[in-house]
């Protein structure tokens, strides 16, 4: 009878059971997710095994430079526009004020659409400054020009926001099936028809807007008598009728462009400083470690949404939802190190064959330190639900900072091995800062 004192059974028991619902739903929605990404998983084993079979090392090299540099650019100018229909149209979705989320929505799209032609121009200007630091052969820049605009067009995240909203990570699964098996197909027709780097980043390009199609056409329709009217007041309405919402679109834009950034980067400056050849075996690493790991990813955007609904129920049930999600995830993370252990370096060949097991140590660490990121997911998405966006964008900041830094300085000295390195570095050093600013606000909630 102790865990009752001072406490009204009634509204104990109601809580109780809303944190076990947002658990179930968090493992649920992962679940959906984890069959999407499953899916994507299979096929891009053999999708990157006809890549790398058919191109070898450096053409893969220079194939992987290209596919950075788009992100990198597609990274810096886009935004996490899916939080902000998840965070503000929620209120609006439970007053029933359609139009007001509506309003949200359009006032997303056209960030979406600013941001994708600033994104054009600044590919544009990275082509013709940069292009021969790339190695690119002659007259691959406006492929690789084309291949951006693709990635800028084919934005997703207000479609993803609005299925996120509704609970409908089943639907948004499906759409992000697309990618993979637009890859998949492309990359067989690539093989028979232009066994090429031009015919494998049309391939790319062609999953990225069949992804796009299938995300807006499943949003519509599950939207649809939901979302509002169109034509209702002003898109730039928003920013009055939800307060702090630029603050928040600024603050997920720049932490999610510096998490996702010094990725790609890495990619980049390892290509500068070895070759495509380097950048290849990075690269194939990276994407391989990455592969293992995608659970990281997947719980992140479920704890977001069940933790943003947590944070209204008072602190005692958005605590206990932290802490039963952080013992999944370390359990998750010591699995994942163990299958890279245990079976890394035999899939490594089976995938990419002989020419590519150098790559070996490089999957070892960058998968150490991606699975270092996977025990602390459920850290940025708490700081972002209790309106400590700044506080994470700092901390995310120092972690890039440091890992730039770091692989400035251990590149050179340590090749590829180095630059892998400094991941764990900057892994341990955002884990730390991150566990204990969301303990504290977990505390200062309570």
């Amino acid at each position: 009878m102790r865990r009752w004192k001072g406490r009204d059974p009634v509204k104990y028991k109601r809580r109780l059971g809303d944190r076990q619902d947002g658990f179930s739903r968090i493992l649920a929605n992962t679940g959906w997710l984890l069959g999407g990404k499953g899916v994507g998983a299979v096929l891009s084993l053999a999708y990157l095994a006809i890549v790398t079979r058919t191109l070898g090392v450096a053409d893969f090299g220079r194939f992987a430079l290209v596919l950075s540099a788009a992100t990198v650019i597609k990274t810096i100018t886009s935004f996490d526009s899916w939080q902000i229909v998840v965070r503000y149209g929620q209120t609006h979705l439970a007053t029933g004020n359609a139009d007001a989320l509506n309003r949200v929505l359009r006032f997303c799209i056209l960030i979406d659409l600013a941001s994708a032609v600033v994104g054009g121009a600044i590919a544009a200007f990275i082509i013709l400054a940069f292009g021969g630091l790339l190695e690119l052969p002659p007259g691959m820049g406006w492929q690789a020009w084309i291949f951006c605009m693709v990635m800028m067009i084919t934005i997703r995240s207000s479609p993803t926001g609005i299925l996120r909203l509704f609970d409908r990570f089943d639907s948004a699964a499906l759409a992000e099936t697309m990618i993979p098996v637009g890859r998949m197909i492309g990359a067989v027709a690539a093989l028979w028809l232009m066994p090429t780097i031009t015919g494998f980043l049309i391939a790319w390009g062609a999953a990225e807007l069949l992804c796009a199609i299938a995300y807006w056409g499943l949003a519509l329709r599950e939207g649809r008598g939901r979302i509002g009217q169109w034509r209702a007041g002003r898109a730039m309405d928003a920013r009055t009728e939800n307060p702090g919402i630029i603050g928040f679109l600024t603050a997920t834009n720049l932490q999610t462009s510096l998490s996702s950034m010094g990725q790609q980067v890495a990619v980049l400056v390892v290509g500068l400083f070895v070759g495509p050849v380097g950048a290849g075996l990075y690269r194939l690493a990276n994407q391989l470690a990455n592969s293992l790991t995608k659970i990281s990813g997947l719980l992140s955007r479920s704890i977001f949404v069940e933790l943003s609904r947590s944070g209204s129920q008072g602190g005692e049930a958005l605590g206990a939802l932290f802490r039963r999600t952080n013992r999944l995830a370390l359990v998750a993370g010591a699995v994942i190190i163990a299958l890279i252990l245990v079976i890394g370096h035999p899939l490594l060949g089976l995938i990419a064959g002989r020419d590519f097991l150098p790559a070996y140590p490089l999957l070892l660490l960058l998968g150490i330190a991606a699975c270092i990121d996977l025990i602390g997911v459920s850290y940025r998405p708490l700081l972002m639900a209790t309106d400590r966006a700044g506080l994470s964008l700092r901390i995310t900041f120092i972690s890039t900072a440091l890992l730039l830094g770091m692989q400035a300085a251990l590149l050179p000295l340590y090749g590829t091995i180095g630059a892998a390195s400094a991941n764990i570095i900057a892994a341990i050093a955002g884990f730390v800062m991150m566990g204990l600013a969301s303990r504290n606000a977990v505390r200062a909630q309570g």
